[in-house]
């Protein structure tokens, strides 16, 4: 999703949305308001910081910032999955590879988020999914490395 439509599902949960100064931060969510760092360069990071913060909001409770205990890092890795799933998904990897996408930065380019994002995201599916997830007909592989293959 682009940062104009999480800045309108932001609005639509009445979450207030500014961009700050918030030095070693992308993002911070509190309550009901979202700090996006004033210091991103694009949209296309923008819209991936804003995922991540609507993320906590949908699964987060409490204050996590202590990544030391497990149950705050359990938070931090539900909230990013919720935000790879809007902002790429299974489907989005297989619509990728069907639009003819040959490497990660013509996916990244095509899914509109950052390669470190799209990297970040298949770690993410590879610590869940393990060696491959099947997707409709078509089975997503993240070992050896991400490759989509269509079932006949």
């Amino acid at each position: 999703m682009t940062y104009e439509e999480l800045l309108n599902i932001s609005e639509t949960e009445n979450l207030i949305v500014k961009e700050k100064n918030i030095p070693g931060y992308g993002g911070r969510i509190y309550k009901n308001r979202i700090a996006i760092h004033q210091g991103i360069d694009t949209s296309i990071e923008k819209a991936c910081v804003l995922a991540e913060e609507l993320g906590h909001y949908y699964t987060t409770v409490g204050d996590i910032l202590d990544q030391s205990k497990p149950e705050n890092r359990k938070q931090e890795r539900q909230a990013r999955l919720w935000a790879y799933n809007k902002q790429i998904g299974l489907i989005g990897l297989v619509r990728a590879f069907e639009h003819g996408c040959q490497n990660r930065f013509e996916i990244a380019e095509y899914l509109e988020v950052t390669e470190e994002y799209l990297e970040d995201c298949i770690e993410c599916y590879r610590n869940k999914y393990g060696i491959c997830k099947r997707v409709d007909n078509y089975v997503v592989y993240f070992i050896p490395q991400l490759s989509v293959m269509k079932l006949v």
